[in-house]
């Protein structure tokens, strides 16, 4: 989804859609009632089960999901903030001489990985950062290998690229789930299940002689409400719920590096 900067203006149509969609049932619901004033109602009730069944489960369905994803990208935020601050310390198993370029390098990554995560959204990526943040894992690498050869006993060394290979594993794992989302499909029947179920409602509250607007417009609020707050834990890098925060404790290990 590459348009979120649009989301209230889908909100407020939905919001709209809604309403209408109310007015609409209503409308024919009228139309029936003067037509067959026995018979108008008759079955409406399980198809009315049918839908708001199958509304629910869509939603408590992508509610679940976009609430795991997000703790799910909570925790891979602290296990390469763990993975940087072990290599870090396993530094300390190479040579001496060894260690400042590769620490320099070391801090350079780190920046660049704050600095890609840093105001990211979901349709602008920094790909100046994530380009230079790939270099720079080569770099280390290649200079602890390096390294690792001038040892007595190279193999002291593999608890530093064991560290090391941790640390740029888990930035694919991260990548992977930054663009996980559920399918455009999903969002799509969620919204039409919710148009139809609002033809519903207006189709039972026909026969009313005025119509009631607080419970049309609180029904409209209720589930923009809804969908805002589902797409709210989808996309934590955007709205209100957001994981950015958690970012603090990568900015906490790199004042340690200084």
């Amino acid at each position: 989804m590459h348009s979120l900067t649009a989301l209230p203006f889908y909100g407020l149509a939905i919001f709209i859609a809604i309403v209408l969609g109310i007015e609409a049932g209503r409308r024919v619901g009228n139309r029936h009632l003067a037509q067959d004033p026995d018979g108008a109602r008759q079955g409406i009730g399980a198809i009315e089960g049918a839908v708001f069944g199958l509304l629910a489960l869509l939603i408590a369905f992508t509610f679940s999901g976009a609430a795991s994803r997000l703790d799910q990208r909570r925790a891979l935020i602290v296990a390469e903030t763990n993975a940087m601050g072990t290599a870090w310390l396993r530094l300390d198993l190479l040579p001496a001489s060894e260690q400042p370029k590769i620490r320099q390098a070391f801090r350079n990554y780190v920046d660049a990985r704050i600095e890609y995560y840093r105001d990211l959204r979901e349709d602008e990526v920094d790909e100046a950062a994530h380009d230079r943040a790939n270099d720079l894992q080569q770099t280390i690498w290649k200079r602890t290998v390096a390294a690792l050869q001038q040892m007595p006993t190279p193999t002291q060394g593999t608890p530093v690229l064991q560290a090391q290979n941790e640390m740029i594993d888990i930035t694919t794992t991260r990548a992977v789930a930054h663009e996980t989302h559920p399918p455009l499909t999903i969002y799509l029947m969620l919204v039409t299940m919710t148009l139809i179920s609002a033809l519903l409602i207006g189709y039972g509250m026909a026969g009313a002689r005025q119509r009631n607007w607080l419970h049309s417009l609180g029904y409209a609020a209720v589930m923009v409400c809804v969908l805002y707050v589902i797409l709210d834990f989808e996309y934590p890098r955007f709205g209100v719920i957001r994981v950015d925060y958690f970012d603090k404790i990568m900015l906490d290990l790199r004042a340690s590096m200084n």
